[in-house]
């Protein structure tokens, strides 16, 4: 259901492995993109250890300032992941393994030849009252209670699992988006790029540098849900840069 207000998000990344290095992030930039092309503007990125307490605490203050909150990683077989009684201890409602996870499961590792033993069951645990969310991969479900998502970290099980939550979701206005790339420094754009950015004060403006084959240049990125407003303010920049010899013709 779209509405025409702003509806945000943040992310929750749950692991050791991501504070020690060990294992580097694939899914923020998935769930920022899948949420941008819905309508749904991802405010806050967060990580925290594999902690109850850390967990549960960034749960309930995540969940109380944004729409929706979306946790990646610790719902697999194995002790140490315990995101799933961590956001049961943040919602205060018990859990146990789930009649409707285990009915998914079950003839997925029959078929498989694998055993329903108790490490698996682990996957099947879900707090009371949440909403299964489908896996389509690996068939362990994720879970929806209230406003918070909770997925898996695996990147290719996460994002099956991140398109069926936001099937269901409230989305807002889509954030549209025009790059201008200039091969100049930023210092010889800013005062310009600064000066715009007070005439169309409800575009959002950034300034992305990079330096490559001893070169300077900069990604000057407009974003706005009104894409008429926003291709006037990108053709309005593009004027004043190629009138102070800025962009090339």
């Amino acid at each position: 259901m779209r509405t025409s207000t702003t509806v945000t998000a943040a992310a929750l990344v749950i692991g050791d492995e991501i504070l020690s290095g060990r294992t580097r992030d694939k899914n923020i930039g998935t769930i920022a993109g899948h949420l941008n092309e819905i309508g749904i503007a991802l405010r806050e990125v967060r990580v925290v250890a594999d902690d109850e307490q850390a967990i549960v605490e960034a749960v309930n203050e995540l969940r109380a300032r944004y729409t929706y909150v979306f946790t990646t990683g610790g719902i697999g077989p194995t002790h140490d992941d315990i995101t799933a009684d961590a956001v049961a201890k943040a919602f205060g409602v018990p859990i146990d393994i789930d009649p409707r996870a285990v009915a998914l499961m079950r003839p997925a590792y029959e078929k498989r030849g694998l055993e329903l033993n108790e490490a698996r069951l682990r996957m099947a645990r879900i707090p009371a009252g949440a909403e299964l969310v489908a896996n389509s991969v690996s068939i362990a479900p994720g879970f929806r209670i209230a406003n918070v998502i909770v997925m898996a970290g695996v990147p290719a099980i996460m994002e099956v699992m991140l398109r069926d939550a936001t099937k269901q979701l409230r989305t807002g206005p889509k954030m549209n988006a025009v790059t201008i790339r200039v091969e100049r420094p930023e210092a010889d754009i800013a005062d310009l790029f600064r000066e715009h950015q007070a005439l169309y004060p409800d575009v959002v403006m950034g300034s992305y540098p990079s330096f490559n084959d001893g070169r300077y240049s900069a990604d000057l990125v407009l974003r706005s849900p009104d894409p008429t407003r926003l291709a006037h303010a990108a053709e309005s920049l593009t004027a004043r840069l190629r009138e102070k010899g800025l962009l090339g013709a």
